[in-house]
């Protein structure tokens, strides 16, 4: 065999076990905890953030949330096994062993944290750490206890907010809390459509998700309500600190976002079904982007 078809043999395999640590790293939230980071710092400066603080506060917290996704692959790996969604995760399916996977959480780990506090100080890495605590050490070993789990996710998810704006030194002011709620009662009409999809799945691997415990879905449904509605009055509040006439037609176009997803909430607490939950689920996913996305934008127009 010559070295070039050797070479061209081997490729197909790199590049394989280079998208399985891609996927361990749970590469769809690592993208939202880079938008929401990012968003931080622009609202936390008004406009002005520095673009090498952004990058830097990026690059330790993608570390940070690569390390804390692959710990959750590796806490929970014989429960994905029992679940169709998860079969083929990369450690369930073998293609990633025990230690390569301990390997990375620990490096991702050390290397997010010690960029974080020697690039953007104390805040954020505080903020990081914690972060990884929560998911990793509460959240996931939570899901097989109590429905309490999503509550404590909704922390963990709402802290990148708290680390993109802590890179930039501004204070964690009233501003910073709006947005830090905002993301945390998001989570639970997103969360609750997605375990109300997989509520039979959940329920095979254990897990204790609130779809489990109350299968009629009406539980699910009120959360999803009730926190659809609390977001819409929290999510405005950030553009109030500039009181221009684009930052006021924000509040009204972030205002009708949250009744849209209000709508789906309340759709979905009627019918409880797939077509319902799957809607609502995809309404949170276009709903989280174009809030931040006003929020930032249309205080500099």
């Amino acid at each position: 065999m010559s070295t070039s078809t050797a070479i061209a043999d081997s490729q197909p395999s790199a590049l394989a076990r280079a998208r399985d640590f891609v996927e361990l790293c749970k590469p769809r939230i690592a993208t939202l905890v880079l938008f929401v980071v990012i968003a931080s710092g622009f609202v936390a400066t008004f406009g002005q953030a520095d673009p090498l603080q952004l990058l830097n506060v990026s690059i330790g917290a993608v570390l940070v949330a690569a390390s804390a996704s692959a710990s959750n692959h590796w806490l929970e790996q014989h429960r994905d096994a029992r679940m169709r969604r998860t079969q083929q995760r990369p450690l369930v399916a073998g293609r990633i062993s025990q230690w390569e996977a301990l390997t990375f959480i620990t490096v991702t780990l050390i290397a997010g944290i010690a960029y974080l506090i020697f690039t953007v100080g104390i805040t954020s890495t505080i903020a990081g750490a914690l972060t990884w605590i929560l998911y990793v050490l509460i959240y996931t070993p939570l899901k097989i206890v109590s429905p309490t789990n999503t509550a404590v996710g909704a922390v963990a998810g709402a802290m990148p907010v708290i680390i993109g704006w802590g890179a930039t030194g501004a204070d964690l002011d009233w501003r910073c809390w709006a947005l830090f709620l905002t993301l945390f009662l998001w989570q639970f009409p997103h969360f609750m459509a997605i375990a109300w999809i997989y509520r039979e799945q959940y329920g095979r691997a254990g897990m204790k998700m609130l779809t489990v415990v109350d299968p009629s879905g009406v539980r699910a449904g009120i959360q999803s309500i009730l926190a659809a509605i609390a977001v819409i009055p929290v999510s405005v509040l950030p553009l109030l600190s500039t009181p221009t006439p684009w930052a006021v037609a924000g509040v009204a176009v972030v205002a009708i976002l949250g009744l849209i997803q209000l709508a789906l909430a309340m759709w979905f607490a009627w019918r409880r079904d797939e077509i319902s939950a799957r809607t609502l689920m995809r309404g949170t996913l276009i709903y989280l982007p174009l809030v931040l996305l006003v929020v930032v934008v249309f205080p500099l127009l």
